[in-house]
């Protein structure tokens, strides 16, 4: 039996779960309302503020969605009810980002053109610029899959590189640098 899948899912108060016939989960909670389809062959049961899911045999398929499904059942949960939170760091001489718009990004990396990214309205976005400090992107959103989708969006635009280490980087993440070319002998 699948260990992340048979793991319960304790629900806080002021968080709701409900299961439609069709296997639908809607998780409503503080800080939004977050909607999950459930494969068929897959169980999902609420009581007493605890959520099991179940699987009906040991069938590969079955048990890879077992876990997978609990998993993203707490992810709604712990969203719902704490929500996500990603900050990313621009590192580089000029780096820089502006929000013109409450749902839009502007940055400025050392390319010919600024780029502009629209935010969906799920996602609070700010942008903290002090001096001496790198530039920083704070993304905020009840649902960790569309955060994490949205900062691999970001960091594609100027991935960290290794040997002066310059990019867009999650805060508190280490860079692995390399030497650059040695002199000849």
């Amino acid at each position: 039996m699948s260990r992340i899948g048979k793991l319960p899912i304790a629900i806080p108060a002021g968080v709701t779960v409900a299961v439609s016939p069709e296997n639908v989960v809607t998780v409503k909670g503080p800080k939004g309302e977050l909607v999950q389809a459930v494969d068929k062959n897959i169980t999902v049961t609420v009581e007493d503020g605890v959520c099991h899911v179940t699987r009906p045999n040991d069938e590969k398929e079955n048990r890879a969605k077992h876990g997978l499904y609990r998993a993203l059942l707490h992810n709604m949960v712990v969203g719902v009810s704490e929500g996500y939170k990603k900050t990313l760091e621009l590192v580089g001489v000029g780096y820089r980002v502006e929000q013109p718009q409450p749902q839009v990004l502007n940055f400025a990396l050392g390319f010919t053109h600024p780029i502009y990214l629209g935010l969906p309205k799920e996602v609070k976005v700010e942008t903290k610029s002090e001096r001496n400090q790198n530039p920083l992107v704070i993304l905020e959103s009840a649902d960790k899959q569309l955060l994490g989708q949205i900062c691999a969006k970001i960091r594609s635009f100027r991935k960290p590189e290794p040997y002066k280490g310059k990019g867009i980087k999650f805060q508190g993440e280490v860079i692995r640098r390399k030497a650059g070319k040695s002199a000849g002998k």
